[in-house]
């Protein structure tokens, strides 16, 4: 029941005031900058950090098995060595003692070596998943404090996304980067140590073709950085854009748009393909680069310089044979490095999404906010002022009040004003002027979650979850009884219906009440508000969606749902308001006319005119 008003929505979807409904606008406004490389890498590398410290003894652990594994890698050329130059030992006779008891310590050193590796990576998956899991559960915590404002700005398969597709990415990287960045640093200081030990010289015409190899990774990178960060929002919109078409099936096939959607689709995917190529060649370029440069071209100079080196007699064949291993051993670790910073910009575009989130504004509460729960019901509203946004105000000057147990009826052409009215009594939005207050109290000092358990709410649009009849109308109030359930939907006249059903009020229902008819969803929505027991009720077209018939019941339950509540009832059929203690007529964001439906009809005013043209259609 989406309202207009110089181009502006005065109250957003319905799903948004409800806070439950998934789905959304496709295109929304952007709350972060643009994207690209990320911002402040290294703040963001810091903020994971801090969840990864979480997990010391793990990542204690982790180290020590990575640092025992790396050992025994560095442990294997030089042996290799010492093997070879036992057996062109002396005059060419072969050290056979020497050599067996090298070849056994060898098996135990590698053997020692493949349970340290099978045992870190056991760790380290724990560790990431651990890690993830608290990662993931404060970015959903966050969501449910931030306002409704912030979901009007974003598509929903847009926040499904970093909720997980980015949040599985950060898992992946820390899988894998955690252990082989401990292990690379490791093996190239140890293998950079003992080559030098074994042949200063030797390692200075290695290491000379190094930095070639990491300038080129580096410029590298600079672009595969970008083209990940590109990759994760398409792959948002991608999400956000299956989400919406898949919740909106039904108005898809109603206008026969399902080429648009594949069209629409097939667009999105296209750009989603180009950059995930852009940024897999870039990614893909590193790895083969820096095997030619620290694997091929290294491991020729070695053999090549060693030859010639023991030829002279400067250094033994064992050296050089553990050389080659070394060097070898020093460019894998290189060219893992180069892969690692490759997941990890993946990673930090993930993350710096997710801390995007985590750092938007909650909600606002006062910090000394009362605890008594709200019982009268009396509402005042006095000079309140509105807009969506600053510029184009919505209400204007609102002043009304509703008495403890008065149903206050809420009328005018739509986009008026009227539902605003409502979010701004619970407090989705934040007032621009004037005071809104329930017992007297401002509702600004009341904490929200008391000032909403006080309100019982029924949209036009219902919504119910993937569970059974029983739990969705246990909604209102989690601690009810099945007695009470079954209480709340017979005065809903939700009953009959529900005793129909396969298993009555165990049937399971699917995703947001597939498997039941727009009426039926209605009336276990009514049920759920009955149960909650509100001290003041808000009803916004509440029995829209059910027959005449159905109509009749429910008005009877809610006239005796409504005696001695404070109730607000937003209506568009002004015959089911006649009996209401004040009706508000709201044209243009202000109140233009109030009073009893007799007084209004006597006036002859707009609520004359609109109340007759329903009759004459």
């Amino acid at each position: 029941m989406a309202e207009k008003n110089s181009g502006q929505p005065s109250q957003p979807p319905a799903r948004m005031m409800a806070g439950m409904r998934p789905g959304g606008p496709r295109h929304g406004v952007p709350f972060m900058g643009p994207q690209g490389k990320a911002k402040n890498g290294l703040a963001t590398l810091k903020r994971l950090w801090g969840y990864l410290q979480r997990q010391k003894t793990g990542l204690i652990a982790v180290f020590l098995l990575v640092l025992a594994s790396s050992a025994c890698t560095l442990a294997g050329p030089f042996l290799i060595g010492r093997a070879i130059d036992s057996m062109v030992g002396g005059a060419g006779a072969v050290n056979f003692g020497k050599l067996g008891g090298i070849a056994l310590l060898l098996a135990v050193i590698y053997g020692c070596g493949a349970l340290a590796t099978w045992f870190q990576i056991y760790l380290v998956i724990g560790v990431a998943q651990i890690t993830v899991r608290d990662l993931r559960q404060d970015l959903f915590a966050k969501l449910q404090t931030l306002p409704v404002r912030f979901f009007d700005r974003q598509t929903h398969g847009e926040l499904m996304s970093r909720l997980t597709n980015d949040v599985d990415n950060i898992n992946n990287s820390l899988s894998q980067s955690v252990t082989q960045v401990f292990s690379s640093l490791i093996t190239i200081l140890g293998s950079v140590g003992l080559m030098l030990w074994l042949s200063p010289l030797l390692t200075g015409i290695c290491l000379a073709v190094v930095p070639l190899g990491v300038w080129l990774a580096k410029r590298i990178a600079v672009s595969t950085a970008k083209y990940f960060s590109l990759q994760q929002k398409e792959l948002g919109n991608l999400n956000g854009y299956i989400e919406e078409i898949v919740s909106g099936q039904r108005v898809v096939k109603a206008f026969s748009h399902e080429a648009r959607a594949v069209a629409d689709f097939q667009a999105i995917n296209s750009r989603l393909t180009r950059v995930g190529i852009r940024a897999q060649i870039c990614a893909g370029i590193i790895p083969p680069l820096m095997n030619l440069i620290n694997n091929n071209a290294v491991f020729a100079i070695v053999a090549t310089g060693g030859g010639w080196l023991a030829l002279r007699g400067m250094i033994t064949v064992g050296v050089v044979a553990s050389f080659l291993n070394y060097a070898k051993q020093f460019g894998r670790p290189i060219n893992e490095l180069a892969n690692q910073f490759n997941m990890l910009q993946s990673a930090l575009a993930g993350a710096e999404r997710v801390f995007e989130v985590m750092d938007e504004e909650s909600e606002k509460e006062h910090q000394s906010a009362p605890t008594e729960p709200v019982t009268a019901g009396a509402v005042a509203f006095r000079d309140v002022c509105f807009g969506y946004r600053p510029e184009v105000p919505i209400l204007k000057h609102i002043d009304l009040t509703a008495a403890p147990g008065q149903t206050v009826a809420l009328v005018g052409p739509t986009g008026a004003g009227k539902t605003t009215i409502v979010n701004l009594l619970t407090r989705f939005y934040e007032i621009d002027r004037g005071t809104i207050t329930i017992d007297g109290r401002d509702i600004r000092t009341l904490p929200k979650d008391g000032l909403r358990r006080s309100l019982g709410i029924v949209l036009q649009e219902s919504y119910l979850f993937a569970d059974t009849v029983r739990e969705n109308i246990r909604y209102g109030r989690l601690d009810a009884s099945d007695a009470a359930v079954e209480r709340a939907a017979r005065l809903a006249n939700a009953d009959l219906f529900i005793e129909r059903l396969p298993q009555g009020y165990d049937t399971l229902l699917s995703e947001d009440g597939g498997n039941l008819s727009q009426g039926q969803r209605q009336l276990l929505t009514i049920a759920r508000a009955i149960l909650a027991d509100p001290a003041i009720l808000i009803l916004d077209e509440a029995t829209s969606s059910v027959d005449t018939r159905t109509e009749q019941h429910i008005q009877q339950a809610m006239l005796e749902l409504m005696k001695g509540r404070t109730s607000f009832v937003i209506a568009h059929r002004l015959s089911t308001i006649r009996e209401a203690d004040q009706i508000l007529v709201i044209h243009g964001g202000t109140i233009i006319e109030r009073g009893n439906h007799r007084q209004l009809l006597a006036a002859g005013g707009f609520y004359h005119d609109l109340y007759f043209s329903q009759f004459r259609r």
